[in-house]
């Protein structure tokens, strides 16, 4: 009988033949803690990265173990978007902000302890300052920095303070987009962190070249009469998103084309309302003649109706430490109008139409593109085939090379 007849004995033929063979040695699990808590309730931006993330981490590498805690209220969701992660709850009083904030300095470091975790992934800018093993930010934005006229004083001064002290004292930090990276090393001094860019990816399951149906149950969810066209706008009204600029430019392109007798698709604003005090006055002001709807929060399932079936889609942003309403949108093969600030062209590349952030500017773009259905044609397939680029598996292969940076000796 053959060597390779008796169990444990090598086949191989030579002098170790009938040697038991060498096992290699087996490379431990790499334990990754990630902390879900600061998701916000109805998900929203860093929601969806955490989603994306932990639902292609459990299978991006088979010699990580993931682990995932949440607030109790979203741990159902994540346990059926990742299956392959094990998900914890926090203790329900993490619900209050200064309370979760308490829970991550000093239960959040004891679970990672429990669980022998290797490295703790903080997603969303704080992390606890008492974790000694291997430790990862993720920063989404610096515009908290370079553009402070953007965000809310307290958001500006919480956010900035918590940045600095990532880069400066953690060995790696994740941003979305190459610019995020180049305006944090602009603005902050005595960097130390590793900076990775992992661009977001989109999910393709939901975003997606819509089907009539979903196209007339977005125009419902909208509110618009039956057979209504529609141009789109995805974000929340806040002053980056330029929604001022946008009503006076849209308020141009239909006195223009109404003097000629040519009509005007409607404009959906879908998003919650911020603190852009200017915008929300100008949407309190509009009259229904003026043909626009303040959609606010459209469910998921009516997203891919929404933006693929809009004659095109605006996001006149200032700047985005990412932009992933541009990928979204690219991804229900929407024509995309945006901007050339910061990380925007790094995601609509030659896919997405460009116009300075002005009102004027914007209205020339928007004429025409309403003007030219050929250019929208040509666009819509290009941004389909932009939105093969943004996948979660790259991203997430992104943060497992992180993972195994900082992990260090502690496997």
């Amino acid at each position: 009988m053959s060597a390779g007849g008796y169990p444990g004995l090598s086949p191989t033929a030579g002098p170790g033949r009938g040697v038991p063979a060498r096992k290699e040695p087996r490379v431990p699990q790499l334990t990754v803690l990630i902390d879900g808590t600061a998701v916000p309730r109805n998900l929203g931006g860093v929601g969806r990265y955490v989603e994306g993330l932990v639902g292609h981490l459990g299978t991006a590498d088979g010699d990580l173990d993931v682990h995932l805690v949440v607030r109790p209220t979203h741990a159902p969701h994540f346990r059926a978007v990742a299956p392959d992660v094990t998900v914890h709850t926090a203790p329900a009083w993490t619900d209050s902000v200064p309370l979760r904030f308490l829970w991550e300095q000093t239960g959040l470091p004891a679970l990672g302890r429990r669980l022998g975790a290797a490295v703790l992934h903080s997603p969303h800018y704080t992390f606890p300052f008492g974790w000694r093993r291997g430790s990862l930010v993720t920063l989404h934005d610096a515009t908290f920095f370079s553009s402070p006229e953007w965000h809310s004083r307290l958001k500006r001064t919480f956010f900035t303070w918590w940045s600095r002290r990532s880069l400066r004292t953690r060995p790696v930090v994740i941003v979305p987009s190459a610019a995020t990276a180049t305006e944090a090393a602009r603005v902050v001094t005595g960097v130390r962190a590793d900076v990775r860019v992992a661009p977001l990816g989109v999910d393709r399951a939901r975003f997606h070249e819509p089907s009539d149906a979903e196209v007339a149950d977005a125009r419902i969810a909208a509110g618009l009469p039956d057979d209504a066209r529609w141009i789109a706008f995805l974000g929340t009204i806040e002053p980056r998103k330029n929604v001022t600029a946008l009503l006076d430019a849209y308020a141009a392109v239909r006195a223009a084309r109404e003097a000629t007798g040519s009509p005007t698709p409607w404009l959906v604003l879908s998003g919650a309302r911020g603190w852009d005090d200017d915008a929300v006055a100008r949407l309190d002001a509009l009259q229904d003649g003026d043909h626009v709807v303040e959609a606010g929060y459209l469910p998921l399932e009516d997203l891919a109706g929404f933006l693929g079936g809009a004659e095109f889609v605006v996001y006149p942003s200032l700047g985005e430490g990412f932009g992933l309403p541009v990928v979204e949108a690219m991804a229900t093969g929407a024509c995309v109008l945006t901007t050339r600030r910061l990380s925007l062209p790094e995601v609509g590349g030659d896919a997405a139409v460009y116009a300075e952030p002005s009102a004027v500017d914007l209205a020339a773009a928007m004429a025409g593109l309403l003007d030219d259905p050929r250019a929208v044609a040509a666009h819509r397939a290009a941004a389909l085939h932009r939105a093969d680029d943004f996948t979660w598996e790259a991203t997430a292969a992104v943060h497992v090379d992180a993972y195994e940076r900082v992990a260090g000796g502690t496997r």
